[in-house]
């Protein structure tokens, strides 16, 4: 929806009256749809119909709203709504909105994101008018942090901020703490340095949720006495894209006392590792967690992950082996490395190649419970089977790396590369050298080599076939 091209811009009412009015927002049943709001009395020229369909939650974002309107009819209308969203309207003097805001009892959520409020002041009898207010959204609107403390002083209850894309590089500390909040979101901003971060501690002593992803935070420089004191309820930090570059800073998590949730995904200090193991070495320096990148940590999973930590790190110069390894040496006992073991399928084989057209002698292998006259009557059925004449004569050998997923097909074509044949004219056998069995015709163009269970060192023997 287009705002018109009037200098005042859109008002608030004028929005509202046109979005929610019966016939562009029919009734609707169910919890939180809303109610039908007939207003008592209706100033004169009033630009409210005269009932709307009011849900408890009014989202009019992106409507061009510029001004609040007349207050009576906001007042009228809106005393059962409990969230608002005005994301991504032209509203950009506080006092406008603090005439909707005031004049909405109930009111417990307001999402102000995008609005243009930079440069904007907030006059302290305003931020009043925000007092109900619960959750705070100040998404990419360059608010000041001047504003921002303002409005947490005069809010008694707020317990969720969110503060994301206000290209904040510092922030100002506070003489008024807001100890009701419990989630703060201050990503995607430029904070840099830990002595920035040290200051929200005291403005917000009851944090619970701390989420920073994508500052380029280079540090965590205050030690254990401070960490402790700084966080105490902190339960979950968000440091996803930012600046850490040593293992030092993480093992610095372990001192905020109540810690169960670290989300690190994306800082210099993982690059060099496979996914595997950064997670298994963040578990390993964070035994204080639960929860490690929205995955819930088991029991069986860090007593893995502080084994491999042990066998990662057995090899390094001591100087190099951080405190943690110490400790677990002391819990498990100094762990050799694992034998590598691969249980990949075989994929090639390396084989000798034999081409013959005549036949000179024939291995004979006794089998159990025959006699050497019984294995001499087999060899010459093998030598007739083959098309071979009674005496055999070498015409080439050669060692051939082979393909075991192609077809029989696929290697007589590789074939014709070391024997003077043609596809259509040969004959293949393959003949497992540690058997007693004599060759198997692989006669099958669309049998799989694998099937055959070659292995290194086995033979194929070609042979011309016969007119």
């Amino acid at each position: 929806m287009e705002p018109p091209e009037d200098a005042g811009g859109r008002s608030f009412v004028e929005v509202l009256s046109e979005k929610y009015s019966p016939e562009n927002f029919p009734l609707r049943r169910g919890p939180g749809m809303g109610v039908v709001v007939v207003p008592t009395a209706a100033p004169q020229g009033s630009a409210m119909k005269d009932r709307l369909n009011m849900p408890t939650i009014l989202v009019l974002n992106s409507c061009g709203i510029r001004r609040a309107g007349d207050q009576t009819e906001i007042a009228a209308f809106c005393a059962h709504v409990i969230e608002l969203d005005l994301s991504h309207n032209q509203l950009q003097d506080w006092r406008e909105i603090s005439k909707i805001v005031s004049n909405i009892p109930n009111l417990e959520f307001l999402n102000l994101s995008s609005n243009p409020l930079s440069g904007r002041s907030l006059e302290p009898r305003c931020a009043g008018g925000f007092s109900r207010v619960r959750r705070l959204v100040l998404n990419n609107t360059r608010v000041s942090w001047d504003t921002v403390m303002l409005l947490t002083s005069e809010i008694p209850e707020l317990e969720e901020l969110f503060l994301c894309l206000n290209e904040y590089g510092a922030v100002g500390a506070s003489g008024v703490a807001c100890p009701t909040l419990r989630l703060l979101h201050i990503t995607h901003n430029g904070l840099q340095d830990w002595a920035e971060v040290r200051k929200l501690g005291p403005m917000f002593p009851g944090l619970d949720t701390l989420v920073m992803s994508n500052n380029n935070l280079s540090s965590i420089q205050d030690g254990e006495d401070v960490l402790r004191r700084l966080f105490p309820n902190l339960r979950s930090i968000s440091l996803t894209n930012s600046g850490l570059s040593r293992w030092e800073d993480i093992e610095k998590l372990n001192w905020f006392p109540k810690l169960e949730e670290v989300r690190l995904q994306g800082i210099p200090l993982l690059q060099s590792y496979t996914n595997a193991e950064r997670r298994s070495l963040m578990i390993a320096h964070l035994p204080v967690i639960s929860l490690l990148n929205s995955s819930v940590v088991s029991d069986c999973e860090r007593e893995d992950a502080e084994r491999f930590f042990i066998r990662y790190y057995v090899d390094h110069p001591e100087e190099e082996q951080p405190n943690r390894y110490h400790s677990l040496v002391t819990k498990y006992g100094k762990l050799e490395p694992l034998a590598e073991i691969d249980l990949r399928p075989r994929n090639r084989a390396l084989v000798e190649v034999r081409c013959e057209d005549k036949v000179e002698e024939v291995k004979v292998f006794l089998l159990p419970g025959s006699s050497v006259v019984a294995m001499m009557s087999i060899t010459v059925e093998i030598r007739r089977s083959v098309g071979l004449g009674p005496e055999m004569q070498n015409v080439s050998l050669c060692q051939l790396s082979i393909r075991l997923d192609q077809t029989v097909a696929e290697l007589k074509k590789q074939l014709t590369t070391v024997v003077q044949l043609s596809t259509s004219s040969m004959r293949i056998y393959y003949i497992d050298k540690g058997s007693a069995f004599g060759p198997e015709e692989m006669k099958y163009n669309t049998r799989a080599v694998h099937s055959y269970s070659i292995q290194d060192g086995d033979e194929i023997l070609v042979v011309p076939k016969t007119k």
